[in-house]
C-alpha cells in the first residue's frame, strides 16, 4: 500500500513562505478558494478565516503548493501528489531543523540556482566542502535550512 502524504512546514506567515517555495521549486500555490466561498457561504467558517492572496480567497492560517503536474481535487483544490503546507504558529524558528529540503541543481549551475534563490529572499548559511561532495547551505525568508547541491 502505498500512502498519500505532504510535508507540513510551521511559518510565522505561511503566504510568503508559499510565494517563496513555489518559485524555488516550479511548484504552484493551491487555489482552495471555491472551497473557502462554500464554507463561508454555508456558515461554517467565519469571514476571518480568510484572506485575499493572487487575487483570490486563501485560508488565512494554512496554505499549501504542489507540482503543477501531479493530480488535484478540482472541488477544494488540494493537491493529491507531491505538496508542501505552510501552517501558522506563534512562535518563530529557534533551532536547526530536524528535517530539511534538498534542492538538486542541473550539473554546473548551482552557483546559478543559489543567486536566483537569493533574489527570491534565500540567504547562504554556509558552503559545505566534504570528500563526498559539496553543497551551498542555505534559509530562506522564515529561516528554514535547506541545502542546494
Amino acid at each position: 500500500m502505498t500512502l498519500h502524504w505532504k510535508l507540513v512546514v510551521d511559518a510565522n506567515d505561511p503566504h510568503p513562505q508559499a510565494d517563496f517555495w513555489a518559485a524555488a521549486l516550479g511548484y504552484e500555490v493551491e487555489n482552495n478558494s471555491a472551497l473557502i466561498e462554500r464554507l463561508i457561504g454555508f456558515g461554517a467558517v467565519p469571514q476571518a478565516a480568510a484572506v485575499e492572496s493572487h487575487g483570490r480567497r486563501a485560508w488565512r492560517d494554512l496554505v499549501a503548493v504542489r507540482h503543477p503536474d501531479d493530480p488535484y481535487d478540482e472541488d477544494s483544490g488540494a493537491g493529491l501528489g507531491r505538496r508542501i503546507l505552510f501552517q501558522r504558529v506563534p512562535e518563530r524558528k529557534t533551532v536547526k531543523n530536524r528535517l530539511h529540503i534538498d534542492v538538486h541543481s542541473e550539473p554546473g549551475t548551482r552557483e546559478a540556482e543559489v543567486a536566483r534563490l537569493e533574489t527570491l529572499g534565500a540567504a547562504v548559511a554556509r558552503r559545505v566542502k566534504e570528500s563526498g561532495g559539496e553543497w551551498v547551505v542555505m534559509t530562506d525568508p522564515e529561516g528554514n535550512e535547506f541545502c542546494v547541491h
